[in-house]
C-alpha cells in the first residue's frame, strides 16, 4: 500500500494505453459538438514513484463526438524524453524538452499542444501521438505556462516564463498562426511561484503569492510558503514596451493558483478573481501533493473564491472573498476572456477532513445566485469545459463538459450538461471504457480548429 495519496482512488494512474470506439451513449448528443474533449494529467508509468504528484509524467484522454455519436475513446502517455528516465537538469542547465507535459491541453494555430511551466509545449496529432517539442519555430528559448490565454477579440496567444531564476517573467504573444510575435523581460518580479494570469482589453495581470523559490525543498518542486513573500498584483499594459510601465500592487497574504478572469470595469477599475488560499491550506495541500503528514484529505484545502479591484488612478487594491466553499478550477465561456462575464463556473471539494461530495457550482455575479450540481460519494468530476452552442450568442446558451471518476463502478462517463441550468438531467452521458484518473485541465478542440 503506497503512501502516496496522489497514487490512490481517484489519482490512481493507469498502466497502459488503449483505444476504444463506438462507445455507448445515453441520451442525445447535441450534432453540433463535432471535436474532441482533451484532458491531461500525471500519471507516472507503472513501478514509478515520483516525489511530487507534479513529477508524474503526463498523459492525456480523449473522447471524440462527431453528427451525434461518440466515436472513441482514447488515452497517450505524452512521450517526452522525461518519459525514458531522462534527466531535466543537465551540465548545462535544464534541459527544456525534458518536462511531464501533464498540465494543461490546447489548440493554437492548428497545433494541439500539451503543457507543463517548467519546459517547451509538446505537439501532439490529432489522434494524441506525441510529434514532439515545439517551440515556435525556434522563437522560444525558455519555459512556456500551462495557462495561456487566447484573446477572442485578436486571436493572439498571451503566455509567460517563470523561473526561480533572473529573468524571473517573461511575457509572450504569438500570433494566430502560431509565430512569436513579442517577448518582454518583466521588470520588478521575483521568484515566487507564478502558475497562472490573465489578460484584459489593454493590460495583462500577473500573480504573486506568498509562495517562492525555496531550495530547501526536496520533492523536487522547489517551492515553500513564505511569510516574507510579499503577496502582489502586476498591471502591466498590453502592447511593445509595456512591461517597462508595469505596476505592483501589494494585496493580502496568500497564494492563487488559478484566474477565473480578469477585465476592466465601466470605471476603468481592473477587476481579477479567483481562489485563493491561506497559509495553513496551502501547505495541507502540499503535503498532500508530496505525501507528507499533517495532510488534508483532498489535495485541495480551504480554497475559497476571492476578488480584486484594481483602481489605477488611486494606487489601491480592494479585495474580498466572494463565496465560502472550497472551490479551484475556475472556467467561464472563453468568449468572455479578458472582458466582463456573468457566469463562472468551478468544482468544488470536500471539506478539509473529507466530510462531503464534490460538486460542479454555476455563479451568477449580476444576482449573486449559485447553483450546485452534487456527485455522489466515490464520484469526482473534472473541471467544467464549456462549448457555445451553434447559433446562440447568450453566454450561458450552451454545454458544460466533464468527465466523472466514479471509484464505486470503477468506470467513468462523460457528461454533457446544460450550461444554462445544472440542475436539470445531463443532455447526455458517454461511458467510457474504463475509469479516467482525476484530470487537472483540457480543452475542447473542435474539428474546424485542426
Amino acid at each position: 500500500m503506497t503512501s502516496k495519496p496522489y497514487l490512490t482512488g481517484h489519482y490512481s494512474p493507469v498502466a497502459d494505453e488503449i483505444t476504444a470506439t463506438g462507445l455507448s451513449v445515453e441520451g442525445s448528443l447535441p450534432p453540433d459538438l463535432t471535436g474532441r474533449l482533451i484532458r491531461n494529467s500525471h500519471n507516472p508509468k507503472p513501478g514509478i514513484t515520483p516525489t511530487h504528484w507534479f513529477k508524474g509524467s503526463g498523459m492525456v484522454h480523449g473522447v471524440r463526438l462527431s453528427e451525434g455519436r461518440a466515436k472513441w475513446y482514447r488515452n497517450r502517455w505524452v512521450h517526452t524524453p522525461a518519459l525514458e528516465g531522462a534527466p531535466y537538469m543537465t551540465e548545462r542547465g535544464p534541459d527544456l524538452t525534458v518536462g511531464t507535459a501533464g498540465t494543461h491541453v490546447i489548440e493554437h494555430g492548428g497545433r494541439l499542444l500539451a503543457l507543463s511551466e517548467a519546459a517547451l509545449p509538446f505537439e501532439l496529432t490529432a489522434d494524441l501521438e506525441t510529434v514532439g517539442s515545439y517551440d515556435f519555430g525556434g522563437k522560444l528559448t525558455s519555459a512556456m505556462t500551462a495557462h495561456p490565454k487566447e484573446d477572442p477579440a485578436t486571436g493572439e496567444l498571451h503566455f509567460f516564463t517563470s523561473s526561480p531564476f533572473p529573468p524571473y517573467l517573461i511575457h509572450h504573444v504569438a500570433t494566430t498562426d502560431g509565430q512569436v510575435l513579442e517577448s518582454q523581460e518583466v521588470p520588478g518580479a521575483s521568484a515566487a511561484l507564478k502558475h497562472d494570469f490573465a489578460i484584459t482589453e489593454h493590460y495583462v495581470v500577473f500573480l504573486e503569492g506568498s509562495v517562492t523559490f525555496d531550495p530547501a525543498e526536496h520533492s523536487g518542486i522547489p517551492y515553500g510558503w513564505n511569510d516574507a513573500q510579499a503577496s502582489r498584483i502586476g498591471v502591466m499594459p498590453r502592447g511593445a514596451g509595456g512591461a517597462r510601465q508595469i505596476r505592483w500592487f501589494e494585496i493580502g497574504q496568500g497564494y492563487g493558483m488559478h484566474f477565473a478572469n480578469a477585465y476592466e470595469d465601466t470605471r476603468g477599475h481592473i477587476v481579477v478573481e479567483g481562489p485563493t488560499v491561506g497559509r495553513v491550506g496551502w501547505q495541507r495541500s502540499w503535503n498532500w501533493w508530496v505525501g507528507a503528514q499533517d495532510r488534508g484529505a483532498e489535495p485541495n484545502s480551504g480554497s475559497r473564491s476571492r476578488r480584486w479591484t484594481v483602481d489605477l488612478a488611486a494606487g489601491t487594491v480592494r479585495e474580498q472573498q466572494t463565496d465560502d466553499l472550497t472551490v479551484e478550477f475556475p472556467t467561464i465561456n472563453d468568449n468572455f476572456t479578458g472582458s466582463e462575464h456573468r457566469f463562472q463556473y468551478a468544482l468544488s471539494f470536500p471539506d478539509d477532513l473529507g466530510v462531503g461530495n464534490h460538486a460542479l457550482v454555476k455563479y451568477d455575479r449580476v444576482t449573486g445566485g449559485r447553483q450546485l450540481l452534487p456527485f455522489g460519494t466515490g464520484q469526482l468530476p473534472s473541471e467544467a469545459v464549456f462549448v457555445q452552442a451553434d447559433g446562440t450568442t447568450g453566454e450561458d446558451e450552451g454545454y458544460l463538459l466533464t468527465i466523472v471518476s466514479d471509484l464505486n463502478a470503477g468506470a467513468s462517463k462523460m457528461l454533457v450538461l446544460d450550461a444554462s441550468d445544472l440542475t436539470v438531467a445531463p443532455i447526455a452521458t458517454v461511458h467510457l471504457p474504463r475509469r479516467v484518473p482525476a484530470t487537472i485541465h483540457g480543452s475542447w478542440v473542435p474539428d474546424t480548429a485542426l
